[in-house]
This record gives structure tokens, C-alpha cells and sequence, in this order.
């Protein structure tokens, strides 16, 4: 039986760790009740799980356990968030201040309200994919109803600088929905501080299960419920709460929030040990976008290789990818890369390496190794034959 490839895609989904599985396990089967049945003990102690997981949630990034509404992940709660700020806007306001390196959930929502009659102002970036903050304030006018930008990006990993946007975005009197993520469970985030008023984020990201999500929303924001039939959630997500979901995410944030600090600085060393590797070994190579950015994310890009023919190349042994896990099936060179300036050659050359919790040293070794080998055997392949000479 062949072995299973050494998995370097962090940033698309963590497995689940397995203290979050043991959590969620008596609630397939002993603890099964809905969190919404009022009349009897199974609903009950699921409510009470529910609530528990929402506590957990809550404390991971400083809010209050009221703030936070469960979705069935990111996007869900990114589309909660604009559309749902959007249609209760009593202001009038229709202008949304966004970037081109967002994620596709963000601008894509940002798109379907420019056909509801919105503006969207979309910033550039520099070639780290910064955006500057004076460009910013500067796209803001009396129109303007939200700054949509995310806490840290995707696919390089930059962090951007949270604080100094919610400042903006209160001394302007316009709202600041913050896509996190990416960001919580591997670096500290505090909604408070950073004065962030809408912030969605995804359990799968930080070692909880696939389909479960949050948004967080800061007191007195009137968000309009996009799901209709019921009452759940505080009236704002109707349908029936996921509850092992909701219980496993509670659990992944219960553990980052103690195991986040060490966890960061273990993933800052292997990362930077693999990428001085992977610099030296390997004619040409740079690092897209090194300025300050998670611990455990790399955007390389690799001259003269093809990104698709590398990971084709290197399926069998290692999880790598171009970019982001959203953009469907349809290959395109990475809008973030483009934005930051990249060639569409120079993005094609570029993968994105990211590594977690359950990465050892070893794996790096052998990644290192097997990527060194593999890009220098296909830079080889598109170097000119010699000429002869007669």
C-alpha cells in the first residue's frame, strides 16, 4: 500500500486533531438532540454544548459569547456579514472599500452588491501586497458604508495591519468587516482592540471540522438574516445548529487559545528552515511576499518550473498547492499574486507551501529535498539544448 503524501496545504484545511473528534463523538450518538428542542433533557444538553462551544469561541478572540453566531463556515458568515449589513443599512450608504488581494468569497459578494446598486472600491496593493493605509482613508466619503479587508491573506500569509484599519474605519464612522480566517488559532486576535465590527472565521481552519463557522458581530450592528425558517441563532441563521460541529470547533478553539503561543513559535522555525533550504538549493527561488506574515506560511515561487507540472510531479509524495482552495476547477494565475505584481508567468511559477500543527522536522527534511531535486530536474528540462558548431 503506498504511503500517504507528507500533507503541506494548512491553509486550505487542518485535519481534525484528535482531541476535537473525542468531543464531537457522543453527540452523533448518546448526546444527539437538537440544540432547538425546548421540551426535553436531549435538547437540553445539547443547548448546553452549543452554549459551552460558543463560550470557547468567544474567548479565543476576546469577544463576548452573545457576539458570536454560528454558520456552516467562512463564506456563509462572510455573506451574513456584507449582504446582511448591506440590506438593514438605515444610513443609505452604498460604498464598500475592499482590496484586490481578498479572498474570492469577499470580492465575489462584493460583485453580486455592485448589482444591487452598491459602489466597491477596490485598493492595490504593493508587491508584498500591502495596502496603504492612506490610500485607504482617502477612498473613504460620506457614501461609505463598510472597509472589507481581511486580517491576514490566504495565500502569502501577510498580516495586515488590523489595528490601524479599525482606527480608520472608527474615526470615519463606517463600518470594518474583517475576514479572520485565516488568522485565528495561529496568531492572536482581540475584535476589541483591533475595533473590528464584523469578523468571520472557520472552524476547519484551526483543527475543528469542515462545515461549521462563525461570524462575529459587535453589539448594536443590525445584520438581516439571509437563511429564513426560524428563529435560530438569535433570529440572525435560521436552521437546525450543527451541534457536534459547533462542539468540535468550540474544543479546536479551547486548545489554541492555550496552545497558540508555542504552536506559532514552532511553525516560525520549521517555516523559515524549510524556505532558507529550499532558497539555497534552488537556482532563482524567492519568497512572494515576506514582510510580516503568519508562521506557518510560504508563497514561493521557482523560475523557470510550472507550478502545475510540479505538483503533478509531486502528488505521490507531497500536499502542496498554487493558492487558494476556492477558486473552483478552472486554473487561473492567483489574483493575489497578479495584484502584487506579478507576471502571469511569475505566478505560475509559484506555489504556496503551509505547514501545522501535526508538520514534524523530518517531514520539512524530506520536503525540502524532494522539492530541491524535483525543480531543479524541470529547470534543467527547460534550459535551451547547446548548439552545435560545425
Amino acid at each position: 500500500m503506498t504511503a500517504a503524501p507528507l500533507y503541506f496545504d494548512y491553509c486550505a484545511t487542518t485535519p481534525c486533531d484528535p482531541r476535537v473528534v473525542d468531543a464531537m463523538l457522543p453527540h452523533f450518538t448518546k448526546s444527539f438532540g437538537n440544540a432547538a428542542s425546548k421540551d426535553h433533557r436531549f435538547g437540553w444538553l445539547a443547548r448546553e454544548a452549543v452554549e459551552q462551544a460558543r463560550e470557547q469561541v468567544a474567548r479565543l478572540i476576546h469577544a463576548a459569547p452573545r457576539q458570536i453566531v454560528f454558520t456552516s463556515g467562512a463564506t456563509e458568515a462572510i455573506n451574513l456579514a456584507l449582504k446582511g449589513l448591506a440590506e438593514a443599512n438605515p444610513s443609505g450608504r452604498k460604498h464598500i472599500i475592499t482590496a484586490k488581494t481578498e479572498h474570492r468569497a469577499v470580492l465575489d459578494t462584493c460583485a453580486y452588491l455592485e448589482t444591487k446598486g452598491f459602489t466597491v472600491t477596490y485598493l492595490d496593493v504593493d508587491h508584498d501586497g500591502r495596502v496603504a493605509l492612506d490610500e485607504l482613508e482617502q477612498a473613504i466619503s460620506p457614501e461609505t458604508l463598510c472597509i472589507a479587508l481581511m486580517y491576514a491573506n490566504n495565500e502569502t500569509g501577510l498580516i495586515h495591519p488590523v489595528k490601524e484599519i479599525g482606527n480608520i474605519a472608527q474615526k470615519h464612522s463606517v463600518y470594518f468587516m474583517c475576514d479572520a480566517t485565516q488568522a485565528v488559532g495561529k496568531i492572536p486576535v482581540d475584535v476589541t482592540s483591533a475595533h473590528i465590527d464584523l469578523m468571520p472565521f472557520s472552524a476547519h481552519k484551526l483543527y475543528g471540522p469542515m462545515g461549521t463557522g462563525a461570524l462575529f458581530i459587535r453589539n448594536k450592528i443590525n445584520i438581516l438574516q439571509q437563511h429564513h425558517g426560524g428563529s435560530h441563532e438569535k433570529g440572525i441563521r435560521s436552521g437546525t445548529q450543527n451541534t457536534p460541529g459547533i462542539v468540535g470547533f468550540g474544543k479546536a478553539a479551547e486548545i489554541c487559545y492555550r496552545e497558540m503561543r508555542d504552536e506559532s513559535i514552532a511553525l516560525t522555525a520549521l517555516r523559515d528552515k524549510m524556505e532558507n533550504a529550499l532558497l539555497a538549493n534552488i537556482p532563482g527561488s524567492s519568497v512572494n511576499g515576506k514582510n510580516e506574515r503568519l508562521p506557518h506560511v510560504s508563497n514561493m515561487q521557482f523560475p523557470g518550473v510550472d507550478n502545475e507540472q510540479l505538483l503533478l510531479a509531486m502528488s505521490r509524495h507531497l500536499a502542496l498547492s498554487r493558492g487558494s482552495a476556492c477558486n473552483g476547477l478552472v486554473q487561473h494565475p492567483s489574483h493575489v499574486l497578479l495584484a502584487m505584481g506579478l507576471t502571469p508567468e511569475e505566478a505560475g511559477h509559484s506555489i504556496r507551501i503551509s505547514l501545522g500543527r501535526f508538520t514534524t522536522e523530518a517531514e520539512v527534511n524530506v520536503a525540502v529535498k524532494l522539492l530541491s531535486e524535483m525543480t531543479r530536474k524541470l529547470q534543467q528540462e527547460q534550459e535551451p539544448a547547446p548548439r552545435e558548431i560545425y
